[in-house]
């Protein structure tokens, strides 16, 4: 074996000395476990004889399981190790400390720290001093200038405040990360049997020896052997990456390996390899430490370590950093783009290589912007602050004064350089605003944290912001919007429909055998009904709940399934069919006494009674059944049942007579047919209580819902009038999901994005869909370009087959009970109580987050704004910042980490719903709030101006400006201090609201945690003020001086309710900020240039990057003036939009039917036309060149009376609609009768 010297070493310890207690060791079992198919079947026949020998070597019995004992199952997990993986260790506090010193501006501010404090001690002779010019001079007594090195000590300090918060945070960030995952962990159970009972136990209990049930939709836990299997499918891809499934069974394949899908079937296994002997613990050992694939921090951390590495092996290989340099900026160029063309979609496959996990949520997106554009400025600004400084003394020094420069006062000038320095940085400090990453983990993990006690466990952080912008829902049917408890309410037996469950006399007695044999044997033998856990309950269901039901209907014609179970048992039966999403069946053979075989089917009633020929009559007897009577049947019980509701299961049998021999049971479609119908029976799952009320929040949000499910159309129409999904009189699509792949296909059979451009906006139910059908119409809702903002579509699902539809969406939702291990894999949300109301919960908190978020920037900013330019102002007047370099960090960390904290965890109300989503380009800072933070701005630098330089004629205080180098602190710059940070208090109040309500306080007491960090900060500001002397450069103020400060800090919440008095309206010149990136706003040659990355080699990839950026550089500029101008004109990309209004949403889209569907539909000029470019201003009915015969000119949508003429004279050439409207065009006629509004569509034909 390969592996055996490396395993040798690994288990050195363990073998030996238990070597003796079972038949065979763990370095036996984990060379049988690399063999497959053939060798390994030889290996065990050789050295066990079979599968029952190696069970007997590993003291475990195939049909009881273990024995169960502690003592039994303890001695197993020594010899043969636990089903663990051991996590990577956590980064350490101190590691998190040292990520934190890596901040750019913290570093320049501990250099210049040092620098600082360094001078302090250097002291020139005291002679000379006063030739060194005025402001070098000045009093200074002996403890003055022996306290200057407080302020470098206090800057220090101040840095490692920051840095410690910082750190903790993570530390915290990571803690809860590790919680979710063991927690995640924890909920996984599997089904063994252990003495002869089958019971569930956590997947990390599972021990080498135990027999575990392998089912449809599991994730394997451990390596096994297969010992009993029915029609067994494993999809391997992920240790193989070979994409079909292999068929597994005791003759050819019974290895099972830890870590693949169950695709289809059910069996048992011996367990024969755990944690880290398995073949995804080997796997997982040689990654170096079990690492959390879904550790977002990491791969973050790693990105950054990558680039750190890459710069310094540039010496070393310069094309393997090359490589890696295009990628880190391909990836960051990429992430930006909501690439949403269909080339997009190819493009963005292409670019999954390159691409760091899902394109950045739509919050990072436009956070990354601000904070690179705020920090621009930021540093434009410290660095002016800086020159002016510098400048203005050195001309007053040596111009004004005329002085020479002496040796002798070098250190001086020095020490006023370095102080200037100090200064920007400060400035610098202040500017960038570190805390917005900070209030956005924040935010994210305290709504993590609450999002569980509403049953849902968010995988994936940014799910839960993303989820905020949804702007549809496809949901599942089964056990999402119904109660997943399944029971059986009519049946059609012995020809006569019951409206109720029948009395078991009502039906022939041998109908009644066979159809409690037939519900016995062809129902997984896992589902089973308990009795119910509390007095008078319901009766448990185990299982599949379909399966329950038939199982309940047999409880309730009287009969014991039970006992024909044990008479039967699982190993007994011949063959097994399977239950999958095609054949949408489950057949299963018995061999009877005399040779015959004889075998049950149960399926969806229309699919099955195509295969019947013969119905058991009332009196027992088989007759022939033929078509006339099955459409009869469907008429009569079928349509009925389904348009209530229930779901139609038929149950048949077929017999094969020993005569003929032994058929060929590989020949699915000669076995499956030429069935008996026994009964078909209707089964009602009934609506959640809580759906039709979430269903309207949801509606009311501006989320469209609809459902996706495999039941047949009546049944789904019903349940979707009954949600609500469906109201009556609307206009709506119900599919099936043949009808929508006819739709959405072209003559070729390839999907074309504008067929189904044309059908989602309007579907509502998508019923008998395959997963397949699923996934694409996520797919296509994702891609569409029909409305102005891209979808952002979430979906929910719990079978192993939603698995590429739930990645494909935004956000994914897996069902926590009903799931499969598959689907939660897949999926970013785990609903831990299956229920659509919980879906509502997260989009309250999604658009919570994007809230808390806003209010924190609307506070940062205006922080930002004043301290910055009274910083500047305050440097360049009077030569020195009036606010200090430890104050400017306290006023730094107020507003970073304790307003994110007291902002970011505001909790979530019912009126977050009643707004419509967002959407992806809808700025950060919305037009209120750039009112709110300039209004406040300037109330703010009015007063501390006047404080400034008027302050000590009204308060009759000695002036604080001009003070000599290291003059002690003046009462004037104290005042001004405290009043800034009291006006920053009041303002956070302010802050609280972002949409210009009035009542700033409303909900205030909700939210304790706001509470006391206000407090908390109000206390810590008065011991800085009265006890922070020298570090603080602060001096004990008054009574009356205090009031003043907090008169004039109150003002900010007066003034708060004059600015919301302004209407936003009419201050059109304020602009937004914080956009995401638009579509327009990339240049199409680096659109091109990005799609033909992958041709081009490394070398050539530097220089195109080059030139990309240069591009980039340009068109910046030029598409921001094209993108203005195209909003103002109606000549926008959009071609052939009618006016913007009509088109806002996609709810006034709905609400005009009679919008003829090619005015509707814009055409974005695709990259791969040539002739788009030249084609893109050019208005919709001007006949533009391609058009060889325009549309007629309409200025007002036609009524849909006057579509269908309209739209004959097409000729196909004129565009791709024009030749999709040919094609349905020969339908309309059918629609044109007058039909129910549930009906298939009739809107749309009929517009064409």
């Amino acid at each position: 074996m390969a592996n055996n010297s490396y395993s040798g070493v690994k288990n050195s310890l363990v073998e030996a000395n238990h070597d003796g207690e079972f038949g065979c060791s763990l370095k036996e079992l984990r060379g049988l476990m690399e063999l497959r198919g053939a060798e390994a079947l030889g290996k065990i026949s050789e050295t066990y004889g079979d599968t029952q020998g190696l069970c007997n070597r590993l003291k475990t019995s195939a049909v009881d399981g273990l024995s169960g004992q502690p003592a039994d199952i303890e001695k197993r997990k020594t010899v043969f190790g636990q089903n663990l993986i051991p996590p990577k260790k956590p980064k350490t506090f101190l590691q998190l400390v040292w990520e934190a010193l890596q901040d750019v501006t913290l570093i320049i501010l501990e250099v210049a720290a040092l620098v600082s404090l360094g001078l302090s001690f250097y002291r020139p002779p005291d002679a000379e001093r006063d030739h060194c010019g005025r402001a070098a001079g000045g009093a200074e007594d002996e403890n003055e200038s022996e306290a200057g090195w407080i302020e470098g000590a206090a800057i220090l300090l101040s840095v490692v405040c920051v840095v410690l918060v910082t750190a903790f945070n993570d530390w915290s960030k990571e803690k809860q990360f590790r919680g979710l995952q063991s927690r995640i962990e924890q909920e996984q159970k599997f089904t063994v049997v252990r003495g002869g009972q089958v019971i569930q136990i956590p997947v990390a209990e599972i021990v080498v020896g135990d027999i575990a049930q392998v089912k449809y939709g599991d994730l394997l836990p451990a390596d096994g052997v297969l010992i009993q299997g029915n029609d067994l499918k494993i999809d391997e891809s992920s240790l193989t990456g070979e994409s079909d499934h292999v068929k597994k069974t005791q003759e050819k394949d019974p290895m099972l390996l830890s870590g693949t899908h169950v695709m289809e079937g059910s069996g048992k296994m011996v367990v024969t390899a755990v944690g880290v002997n398995s073949q995804t613990g080997i796997i997982f050992t040689l990654l170096g430490g079990g690492e959390d694939d879904d550790e977002e921090e990491e791969e973050k951390k790693k990105e950054k370590e990558e680039k750190k590495k890459s710069k310094k092996n540039k010496k070393q290989d310069g094309s393997v950093e090359n490589r890696k340099k295009a990628k880190a900026q391909d990836g960051a160029a990429m992430e930006m783009q909501p690439l949403n063309s269909d080339e997009g979609a190819d493009a963005e496959e292409k670019k999954k290589s390159n691409l760091p996990k899902k394109e950045k949520s739509v919050l990072q997106g436009k956070l990354t912007k601000l904070a690179v554009q705020i920090g621009k400025a930021g540093l434009v600004m410290s660095a002016i602050t800086v020159i002016m400084l510098v400048v203005m003394f050195v001309v007053d020094t040596f111009w004004v004064q005329g002085l020479p420069w002496v040796k002798d006062c070098t250190p001086v000038y020095i020490q006023f350089f370095v102080k200037f320095f100090i200064i920007g940085v400060t400035v610098l400090v202040v500017a960038v605003p570190e805390g917005l990453p900070l209030a956005v983990t924040i935010s994210l993990a305290y709504s993590v944290k609450k999002m569980m006690k509403d049953n849902n466990l968010v995988r994936h952080l940014d799910a839960c912001e993303t989820m905020g912008n949804a702007t549809a829902i496809c949901s599942d049917k089964t056990g999402t919007l119904t109660m997943n408890r399944m029971t059986v309410v009519q049946a059609f037996v012995a020809e006569k429909h019951f409206r109720k469950i029948p009395e078991p006399d009502n039906i022939p007695s041998s109908t009644l055998d066979i159809l409690i044999l037939g519900i016995a044997v062809n129902c997984a033998y896992t589902t089973k009904i308990m009795s119910p856990e509390k007095e008078g309950g319901l009766p448990r269901q185990v299982g599949n709940k379909t399966e329950c039901a038939l199982l309940g209907f047999a409880h309730d014609l009287k009969r014991d399934y039970q006992a024909i179970r044990n008479e039967i048992p699982e190993e007994k039966l011949y063959k097994v069919y399977t239950f999958n999403s095609v054949r949408k069946s489950m057949s299963t053979v018995l061999k009877m006494a005399d040779g015959s075989y004889r075998m049950f089917s149960k399926g969806a009633s229309e699919i099955l009674l195509r295969k019947c020929y013969k119905i058991l009559t009332a009196s027992g007897e088989a007759r022939v059944f033929r078509p006339r009577d099955r459409d009869d049947l469907v008429k009569k019980v079928i349509e009925p049942m389904a348009s209530e509701g229930l779901r139609t299961i038929c149950l048949a049998y077929r017999d094969f007579p020993a005569t003929d021999g032994e058929p060929d049971w590989e020949n699915e479609n000669d076995i499956l047919t030429g069935l008996t119908c026994i009964c078909v029976v209707g089964i009602e799952d009934p609506v959640r209580p809580e759906v039709p009320d979430a269903i309207k929040k949801c509606q009311r949000a501006g989320i469209t819902v609809r459902m996706v499910t495999g039941d047949n159309i009546n049944t789904a129409r019903a349940i979707a009038t009954k949600c609500g999904i469906l109201q009556p009189g609307d206009d709506f699509l119900c599919l099936e999901g043949k009808e929508f792949n006819r739709r959405i296909r072209n003559e070729k059979g390839e999907i074309e994005q504008e067929r189904i451009d044309k059908i989602w906006p309007k579907l509502r139910v998508l019923a008998r869909s395959s997963p397949t059908d699923k996934h694409t119409l996520v797919k296509g809702i994702i891609d569409s370009t029909v409305v102005e903002q891209r979808q952002v579509v979430a979906v929910t699902g719990d079978g192993t087959n939603d698995g590429p539809a739930l990645k494909k969406a935004d956000v994914g939702f897996a069902m926590g009970i009903a799931g499969t291990d598959v689907a939660k894999e897949a999926s970013d949300i785990i609903l831990t109580d299956d229920n659509f109301s919980s879906i509502v919960k997260a989009v309250m908190w999604g658009r919570n987050v994007y809230d808390s978020i806003s209010k924190f920037l609307q506070f940062q900013l205006t922080v930002n704004v004043v301290a910055v330019i009274v910083a500047f102002t305050g440097a360049c007047i009077t030569q020195d910042s009036p606010l200090k370099a430890v104050q400017m960090l306290w006023v730094n960390l107020i507003m970073d980490t304790f307003a994110s904290l007291a902002l970011a965890t505001e909790p979530p109300t019912e009126s977050l719903l009643l707004r419509k989503p967002y959407g992806r380009n809808k700025p950060l800072i919305s037009r209120t709030m750039m009112k709110n933070i300039l209004g406040h701005g300037v109330y703010q630098l009015i007063i501390i101006f006047t404080l400034l330089f008027a302050g000590e004629k009204f308060l009759d205080i000695d002036s604080g400006r001009n003070a000599p180098l290291h003059a002690p602190p003046s009462e004037h710059y104290t005042i001004v201090f405290n009043t800034f940070v009291l006006m920053q208090l009041f303002n956070e109040i302010n802050a609280r609201k972002i949409h210009g309500e009035r009542n700033v306080f409303d909900g205030i007491f909700n939210n304790p945690i706001f509470c006391s960090i206000v407090l908390g900060t109000f206390i810590i500001q008065f011991i800085i003020v009265q006890f922070g002397g020298k570090p603080f450069s602060c001096v004990s103020l008054t009574m009356d001086q205090w009031l003043w400060c907090t008169f004039l800090g109150f003002g900010s919440l007066l003034w708060g309710q004059v600015i919301s008095t302004i209407p936003t309206s009419r201050l059109k010149f304020l602009k937004t900020a914080g956009h995401g990136t638009q579509k327009e706003e990339i240049p199409d040659e680096e659109l091109e240039e990005l799609e033909d990355m992958d041709e081009i080699d490394h070398a050539e990839r530097e220089l195109r990057r080059g030139q990309i950026l240069w591009f980039r550089g340009l068109n910046r500029i030029q598409t921001q003036i094209r993108v203005v101008n195209a909003f103002r004109s109606s000549i926008s990309l959009y071609e052939g939009l009618e006016k913007p209004e009509s088109r806002s949403s996609i709810h006034n889209f709905m609400t005009h039917p009679e919008f003829r569907i090619e005015d509707s539909e814009p055409h974005i000029p695709l990259i791969d036309d040539t002739d788009a470019e030249d084609d893109a201003p050019t208005k919709r009915n001007s006949a533009s060149p391609r058009n060889a015969t325009p549309t007629p000119p309409s200025p007002a949508p036609s009524p849909v009376s006057a579509a269908p003429p309209a739209a004959l004279p097409l000729s196909p050439n004129q565009n791709n609609n024009a030749v999709d409207s040919n094609h349905l065009l020969p339908e309309a006629p059918k629609s044109a009768t007058p039909s129910a509004p549930s009906s298939p569509l009739h809107s749309l034909e009929t517009s064409l």
